[in-house]
């Protein structure tokens, strides 16, 4: 096999062409001229140190400051100091906005916790089941304790807060969780508020807001069945009531009706008996005073009431052996014929 040696020769001056040398490099930098030399570099370099050792924190912002990763200070919002060159570093944390965590809230269905259950699957104090979701609202009080104090803070305010609400869930029947979720809402943000308190997450809870609860699907039929059940019961019990309201008060204006009937017969009776008592009292003492005048005046003003009263009169005298019938006394049409 013959070979080209020319061709050959020729490749090989091509391939140590084509990377410069290093020493002709340097000298091409070396000769190289910059207008006004050392001035310009120095501008460069005050504009980069300038660049790293201020900063700017938005009014919604504070700055927590980091010297070679320890914390140094906090600084409010405005145009602050740092030391250059990443000596200190800033870290801006939003301390007004207003984050959501939602468990089981987001479009109908239930997130899963680390475990692979359901969040808002939840057993309840009378050893039912409940669907209950709810939303978390919260924003960064302490970027300090936040940043520095708990590892994954946004996963220990997911668990503490199944716990909580796990917590005061536990504590109450089914028809509690459905009619009072307001009261279990208020009850869940404070105990979850303590728990982030006590593990230093610098976290503060505006709300916990309690989705519709409900029961899982295969005991929905049931459970109307007995909210059927209890509707009619308190049916039942407010018509009783209602009938009670009715017949209590008029059995009560009765008695009292009765009551007032006899309170006034036993005045009026006790009044006459005073009153005969007084005038006995009186004509006994103008008996005493002329006893034979007042018993022939008792004696006709006896007659004078009752003969009127008399249809068939008659007049009879112990020396008369006769009776003589009075037929016209005390009539207006005289005697019978």
């Amino acid at each position: 096999m013959s070979w080209d040696w020319e061709k050959l020769k020729e490749q090989q001056q091509r391939r140590s062409d084509v990377p410069p040398k290093m020493d002709d490099l340097l000298k091409k930098f070396n000769n190289l001229k910059i207008p006004g030399g050392p001035v310009i570099i120095v501008v460069i370099l005050v504009i980069l140190l300038a660049s790293t050792m201020f900063y700017t924190v938005k009014p919604s912002e504070v700055g927590v400051v980091q010297r070679f990763g320890r914390y140094v200070r906090t600084t409010q919002p405005g145009l602050q100091f740092k030391m250059p060159l990443g000596i200190e570093t800033v870290k801006k944390v939003n301390v007004r906005l207003v984050k959501t965590e939602e468990f089981g809230a987001a479009g109908g269905v239930s997130r899963v916790s680390g475990g692979g259950n359901t969040v808002t699957l939840m057993l309840t104090g009378d050893l039912n089941v409940g669907v209950v979701p709810w939303v978390v609202q919260y924003r960064i009080k302490d970027p300090y304790n936040y940043l520095f104090k708990v590892r994954d803070v946004q996963r220990l305010l997911r668990d503490l807060s199944e716990a909580s609400m796990r917590l005061v869930v536990g504590d109450r029947s089914i028809d509690d969780i459905i009619s009072q979720r307001e009261e279990i809402a208020v009850a869940a943000r404070e105990s979850l508020q303590r728990e982030l308190d006590q593990a230093e997450t610098g976290i503060h809870i505006v709300t916990v807001e309690m989705k519709k609860t409900d029961v899982p699907e295969p005991v929905q039929p049931s459970l109307n069945e007995v909210n059927q059940a209890t509707q009619e019961k308190e049916q039942l019990i407010y018509q009783a009531k209602e009938d009670y309201n009715k017949a209590i008060p008029t059995a009560r204006g009765e008695a009292d009706r009765t009551i007032r009937a006899a309170e006034g017969y036993a005045l009026d009776r006790v009044n006459r008996a005073k009153g005969d008592a007084s005038r006995f009292t009186a004509l006994f003492a103008e008996y005493s005073k002329a006893e034979d005048v007042t018993r022939r005046r008792l004696y006709l003003e006896t007659l004078n009431e009752v003969y009127p009263k008399l249809e068939h009169k008659y007049i009879v005298d112990d020396q008369q052996k006769n009776l003589l019938p009075l037929l016209n006394i005390g009539k207006q049409d005289g005697g019978i014929k």
